[in-house]
């Protein structure tokens, strides 16, 4: 048997992917193919046409598959993308249209477009800057990554390219974000405003002249323009593999990446990454500066404090309104959340929401001022998850009745519910954050526990939501020594589609406008920062308050 026959047998060449020895990567595998070629004795030609073909054939369909495997770039920049490579650019320079000598490879290729994409996504990433624009695939990529608040600040040099990219653009409800700032890009980067922290860039892509990559860089470094955590994107640091191999080696742009790929490498102050996407995209973060003083300087960013992840919440009541609104923006920061709510249905519903955006939840039917179901709940929680570190008593009702009127049955329902369960389930959940060392406790009172909204009458949901106030305080007291910090919110009139069309309360919902300083009145999403706040360890220290978010409603 031919000693190249054997050595194929013995690294799996022949099919077997598990054998010892088999490579691992379609790089490895053209790579061995071609030695197999070397080695192939001259006679047989067939032998080494084999080999090279099959490489050739891993090594060109690489490119193809991971386009074709990945999601798509979006109909309008695959139109940008397909005029980029059509355009005349050899007609349009000697026309004296542009400065340089463009040409359709210098376009972003649509695999790394939506790899830009990605990344912007997951950064969360809301000011992007671009160094290299060309047609305003790559800028327009990143820009459908960003929110809708978020810009792309790119730079490019062709006033020929800033017409065809806004013709272009203007077809995409994106492109509005696209921001393109003409003129030599050093100069560019000195004159950008990065003056303060919602100036500076998320995130930055470098895809211009090779030789000016140390330049730009510098800038970015000197100017302090990414921010705190930001990343840097950096493009063809392959180089076409010249960086690293003799193939022309020295090419003026191959040795100008050698030498940055190095300058960067070589400091300390960064973390580098190298990908093979297409020409090389290294990924460059500046580690945190190491803060020395008191302990405002050293500590931990209030972002991080805020965030709940790792953490696991639950919501009475969590089906619709108000609690949908708590556990979307538990789940927003990062922790699992267990949906409580009479009506099962509604909590699945939530519970789907909340998993659509990769966060745990859990959806349980219950009622709230049954023992058993409190019982039921907190075991099953701690059984799913483990602990409970958050927990929101909001589970409530209101029948609006006169004084004169009020039922005892109305009564004595409105404290079980209200006031009754609140207490037996802060009990509950207190007992588990005691074996844990600690937890959150929030209840929604409501602006009627210290001012009475008027001209509506709701003696019993009015006594009810005062005496959670100064239950919340009492067991705020007691738990503080336990690390059980015990708080409530109280909102205002909260605006939904039952109080709009109801034509009974129109009367009311036009009076209640005209009593509020700011003449609107809450929306569910109003109460999401101060829920986040007082869930998160950002308020370790804030506890037995009553947080009132009312628009100024109570002022008057």
């Amino acid at each position: 048997m031919p000693a190249v026959k054997r050595h194929e047998e013995m690294n799996g060449m022949n099919g077997d992917i598990n054998a010892t020895g088999q490579p691992d990567t379609p790089m490895e595998v053209a790579t061995f193919l071609l030695k197999a070629a070397l080695e192939t004795p001259d006679s047989d030609v067939a032998k080494v046409k084999e080999h090279v073909k099959d490489a050739l054939g891993i090594v060109r369909g690489l490119d193809p598959y991971l386009e074709q495997v990945s999601t798509p770039a979006s109909d309008v920049a695959q139109k940008i993308w397909q005029d980029s490579v059509v355009h005349p650019w050899s007609e349009v320079y000697m026309a004296g249209k542009t400065q340089f000598k463009l040409k359709k490879e210098m376009v972003t290729n649509q695999h790394e477009g939506v790899v830009l994409k990605m990344l912007v996504k997951l950064m969360r990433a809301k000011r992007v800057l671009e160094i290299g624009m060309f047609t305003g695939f790559g800028a327009l990529c990143m820009a459908e990554g960003v929110p809708d608040d978020g810009q792309v600040v790119t730079c490019e040099i062709e006033p020929y390219l800033k017409d065809f990219v806004q013709q272009r653009i203007a077809g995409s409800p994106h492109g509005k974000k696209i921001r393109i700032e003409l003129g030599d890009a050093a100069k560019t980067l000195k004159e950008l405003d990065v003056s303060t922290r919602d100036k500076k860039f998320d995130f930055v892509f470098m895809d211009a002249d090779k030789v000016g990559y140390t330049v730009y860089w510098d800038l970015l470094i000197d100017r302090d323009m990414v921010a705190p955590g930001g990343v840097i994107g950096i493009d063809n640091s392959l180089m076409k593999g010249r960086v690293y191999s003799d193939y022309n080696a020295d090419d003026v742009g191959g040795s100008a990446i050698r030498e940055f790929n190095k300058k960067v490498r070589s400091d300390p102050r960064f973390e580098m990454v190298m990908l093979p996407v297409r020409d090389g995209l290294t990924l460059v973060r500046r580690e945190p500066t190491e803060l020395v003083g008191d302990a405002v300087m050293q500590a931990p960013s209030v972002f991080d404090r805020l965030s709940l992840r790792g953490k696991v919440a639950l919501v009475t009541g969590g089906g619709q309104g108000i609690g949908r609104a708590y556990a979307h923006a538990l789940a927003d920061a990062g922790a699992s959340v267990c949906l409580i709510d009479l009506d099962g249905g509604k909590a699945a519903d939530v519970a789907g929401e909340l998993m659509k955006k990769g966060v745990g939840a859990l959806a349980l039917q219950a009622d709230v001022t049954k023992a058993e179901d409190t019982e039921r709940c907190i075991g099953k929680i701690v059984e799913t998850f483990g602990h409970l570190d958050v927990a929101i008593n909001n589970a409530g009702m209101n029948k609006n009745s006169d004084s004169i009127d009020t039922s005892r049955e109305e009564w004595q329902a409105t404290f079980k519910l209200n006031t009754e369960s609140t207490f037996f389930w802060c009990q509950a959940e207190a007992k588990q954050m005691m074996k844990q060392g600690g937890g959150k406790i929030i209840n929604t009172a409501s602006m009627a526990a210290t001012w009475v909204p008027h001209p509506q009458n709701q003696t019993a949901y009015n006594a009810s939501k005062a005496a959670v106030l100064q239950l919340s305080k009492t067991l705020a007291s007691e738990w503080a020594k336990k690390n059980i910090q015990v708080n409530c919110i109280s909102p205002g009139i909260v605006r939904s589609a039952l109080i709009e069309n109801s034509e009974a309360l129109r009367p009311l919902v036009s009076l209640w406008y005209e009593q509020n300083p700011q003449g609107k009145l809450c929306e569910f999403t109003d109460l999401q920062g101060a829920v986040l706040l007082l869930a998160s360890s950002a308020s370790d220290h804030i506890t037995g308050i009553n947080l009132t978010i009312d628009g100024g409603h109570t002022l008057w």
